[in-house]
């Protein structure tokens, strides 16, 4: 394979990869707390050439994965009053299957069998101190969670539930389900704790944007098969007058 075949198949590897994540962006518009992500890039440069002659050098393009874009959603009120929303920064810390700490963004709450505060998919939320919050059976159907994270019942406060905000979000990884991997989190005080109960935050993923974006990669795509067929063809005529003239 030629340099230039080799160039066009590293920028079509690069289109392809957008692809797929602007399609995965599109697909999880109705998901809540989910943050759209953009893949990232880096410039590769091959030097080749003999000692005797010049250096040249060659661009290729290099998948270095991709970064979430931390805009807020909008807020979507639900009609369950603990169904939360985090203004501003951090994520619901929350413990997963496998025994390590997970986080999120969606927002969907309950209390689950064993009486403490789950999400929608049944794990359990963090409250301060990384302490489940339990909810007693009495108090079902009585909750309120306010501003600072604070659950309530009728006998009063039951827990407050714990946000987790990192300095460097480029290590905040989604690891499916709507859940991030994480480390080097600090828990917000109160005071720095803004929830909106009512209902949850929902995806940053704007359908026109997304769109737009895979039309430009459709086009970019085939501009770069266009030029891989001019250069066979490129190719195929230099065969042919070598062959004449052999």
């Amino acid at each position: 394979m030629d340099i230039s075949s080799t160039v066009l198949l590293s920028h079509e590897q690069a289109l392809r990869r957008r692809m797929d994540v602007a399609a995965n962006n599109l697909a999880n518009v109705s998901t809540a707390g989910f943050k759209r992500e953009d893949p990232v890039f880096r410039e590769y440069v091959e030097k080749t050439g003999e000692p005797q002659d010049p250096v040249r050098t060659t661009s290729l393009v290099l998948d270095q994965g991709a970064v979430h874009d931390t805009a807020q959603g909008g807020f979507q009120p639900t009609g369950n009053p603990i169904d939360v929303m985090i203004d501003g920064p951090g994520y619901l810390a929350v413990d997963a299957p496998d025994g390590t700490t997970a986080y999120t963004r969606a927002g969907y709450l309950k209390v689950g069998d064993d009486g403490s505060l789950v999400t929608a998919g049944g794990l359990p939320v963090r409250g301060e101190g990384g302490r489940p919050i339990a909810i007693p059976l009495d108090q079902l159907g009585k909750l309120s969670i306010g501003p600072d994270g604070t659950v309530s019942g009728a006998a009063g406060a039951l827990g407050r539930i714990e946000v987790t905000v990192f300095d460097n979000e480029a290590g905040v990884d989604p690891r499916g389900d709507g859940l991030f991997t994480a480390s080097g989190g600090r828990a917000l005080t109160a005071a720095e704790t803004k929830l909106r109960s009512g209902g949850i935050e929902g995806s940053n993923v704007q359908p026109i944007v997304e769109t737009t974006n895979m039309v430009e990669i459709l086009r970019a795509y085939q501009t770069s098969m266009k030029m891989s067929e001019a250069i066979g063809d490129m190719r195929k005529a230099a065969i042919d007058k070598l062959g004449r003239f052999g």
